[in-house]
């Protein structure tokens, strides 16, 4: 990989997976900067999520379009990682209409029983254990036409991250997707 300077990645997958602590540790490695999209979500849909209550798609198209938009007003200079479950390609494909540059996505998977005692274990979360089983049911990995990489978080961060890394691309060769 030769210049990052330009690189959006969205670190995408169901609650438990661990995007929020990969994001966080591949923006710290690559320079980046990190954001949450969950900080994207307005007041009522996280009233709801707190409630068991799963958004519908109605709900997140705004909040998915906040999040392709952060790409562009979170730096210009650095790359940007963007903690963000974007479970169904067409969820992504709202994420990419908004972005001004290529996206790639690093899908993070565990199997359901770890996922569920990771979530249980959290205690400053809005999302409950209750809508993990909803968020299975949505998950489309990502497609072969998708630009990313499928990673299993059962490994430590860093070795996560390092998987990540290597598959990131060339900027001379990064795909408009």
């Amino acid at each position: 990989m030769s210049d990052t300077g330009r690189m959006r990645i969205v670190v995408m997958g169901v609650s438990g997976a661990g995007k929020s602590t990969v994001a966080l540790a591949l923006a710290a490695r690559l320079g980046g900067v990190y954001l949450d999209a969950d900080d994207l979500h307005d007041d009522a849909a996280r009233a709801k999520m707190a409630a068991g209550v799963p958004l519908t798609d109605e709900d997140r198209a705004p909040w998915l379009g906040r999040v392709g938009l952060a790409f562009g007003t979170a730096s210009e200079t650095a790359p940007v990682v963007i903690a963000c479950s974007a479970l169904r390609r067409r969820y992504r494909d709202l994420i990419r209409a908004e972005a001004t540059e290529p996206i790639f996505f690093a899908a993070l998977e565990l199997d359901e029983a770890t996922l569920a005692k990771r979530m249980a274990a959290r205690t400053d979360h809005f999302m409950p254990v209750a809508l993990l089983a909803s968020q299975l049911d949505t998950l489309e990995p990502l497609e072969t036409d998708e630009w990313g990489v499928t990673v299993s978080t059962r490994e430590s961060v860093p070795e996560v991250v390092a998987r990540i890394v290597a598959a990131l691309p060339d900027q001379g060769t990064m795909e408009s997707t």
